[in-house]
């Protein structure tokens, strides 16, 4: 069973590794196996290293692609889906959004598949002409994620479904 820890920080997670076993196959040349507590220890060293906080601004380096401006994300747009937004913004400026886990993922593995479920917030902001964020709003998000792998025709094929 492996283990990854936060950059610099070889403390242990908060996490038990449970004994888990493969099973006896002989038909292949190479085997891969994960434990549940690789994943849950990867997914504590990244939310630790603030690797899930993400934000998508109109002003991005030439080597990232510009998110906010290929989908034109607007306060127009919020407005028109967020009353009050189109109330405080009369005249269109660019968004910041502002992505944040909450709490460290929880990932599980099934039988066919894995599941992911994040706590998270979004901060969205209108970008001012002096380039200053001024905060619209704020809300929460949960989302619980399946995730199944299959090699088909030699490749790996992976489908995802958002769960309620």
């Amino acid at each position: 069973q492996g283990i990854v820890y936060p950059a610099g920080n070889c403390s242990g997670p908060p996490y038990v590794a449970a004994p888990f076993t493969i099973p006896d196959q002989s038909d292949s040349m190479l085997y891969l196996a994960f434990s549940e507590y690789f994943f849950q220890t990867s997914s504590f060293a990244y939310y630790t290293a603030g690797a899930f906080n993400i934000t998508i601004a109109e002003e991005v380096s030439r080597t990232q692609r510009n998110t906010c401006s290929y989908f034109n994300i607007s306060t127009e747009i919020f407005g028109s889906i967020i009353p009050e937004v189109a109330k405080y913004s009369v005249t269109p400026y660019p968004v910041m959004l502002k992505l944040m886990a909450t709490e460290i993922p929880i990932i599980s593995l099934e039988q066919d598949s894995f599941t992911v479920e994040i706590q998270g917030s979004m901060e969205v902001f209108a970008v001012l002409p002096d380039s200053t964020p001024q905060s619209l709003f704020t809300m929460n998000i949960a989302a619980n994620t399946s995730i199944a792998l299959n090699i088909f025709d030699q490749k790996l094929m992976g489908s995802l479904c958002l769960n309620r």
